[in-house]
């Protein structure tokens, strides 16, 4: 195996040492920002009540642990999120491929996309609640309306960005859309894809906590709102 030379090994240190740097960095801003939150609402400039403290949530999160609550909420909240994390995928990328598939399809219909996904997606979930009723299928719905809008944005721009030389070599060697789509769109979007998916997730998270804030009755939105309840 050959050798590192000199000039490699002092590089590959110095990374190693801007990610230690990077790291420890992170881990004092994070240490610092808990000590000002402790100390403020120790000392009473900030009101404790309202915005607690790392040493209240520390202790009630070590209550909650004991008495295994926290853990069902974690739970009705992880598997709100990923069914609606998964929903998103498979309807934002479907959608997204029929638009694509159809240009007269897509012309009609992303006005009103557009419209759908410039909704304030907070004042989307009361609604939801009253159309719906306060059950586990309206939270995972509101987990999706917030994502589902803008991915299928996302993805119907990326897909119209795919390279035509590319596509016009498919069609000149005899493909057709489906020729297209499996061996040019699709593998040129996954990147795309990938991206798409790292924020839909978190996008589900807020949908799905925004949800149960108002009408549920496990998960950690209503932990937050009710869960001084827990304790009395």
């Amino acid at each position: 195996m050959h050798e590192p030379s000199p000039a490699q090994k002092a590089y590959l240190a110095r990374q190693k040492r801007d990610r230690r740097l990077v790291v420890s960095a992170r881990l004092l801003v994070f240490l610092i920002f808990l000590a000002q939150w402790e100390i403020l609402a120790r000392a009473g400039w900030i009101d404790s009540f309202i915005f607690s403290s790392p040493s209240m949530i520390f202790k009630t999160f070590m209550e909650m642990a004991q008495n295994h609550s926290l853990f069902i909420h974690i739970g009705a909240t992880l598997k709100e999120t990923l069914l609606s994390f998964l929903f998103v995928v498979v309807l934002g990328l479907g959608i997204s491929i029929l638009l694509w598939g159809c240009p007269r399809l897509a012309k009609v219909l992303e006005p009103y996309l557009v419209v759908l996904n410039s909704l304030p997606k907070s004042a989307l979930a009361p609604l939801l609640i009253v159309w719906l009723g306060a059950r586990q299928r309206t939270i995972i719905i509101a987990g999706m309306s917030v994502a589902i809008f803008g991915s299928i944005l996302n993805l119907y721009t990326g897909f119209g960005e795919i390279s035509q030389e590319k596509l016009k070599l498919i069609r000149t060697l005899g493909g057709g859309k489906k020729e297209e789509l499996l061996k040019i769109v699709l593998p040129s979007s996954v990147p795309l894809i990938l991206a798409n998916m790292k924020v839909n997730i978190g996008l589900c998270l807020v949908g799905v906590i925004i949800g149960e804030f108002i009408g549920a009755r496990q998960g950690l939105g209503y932990l937050i709102i009710y869960g001084s309840q827990t304790f009395q």
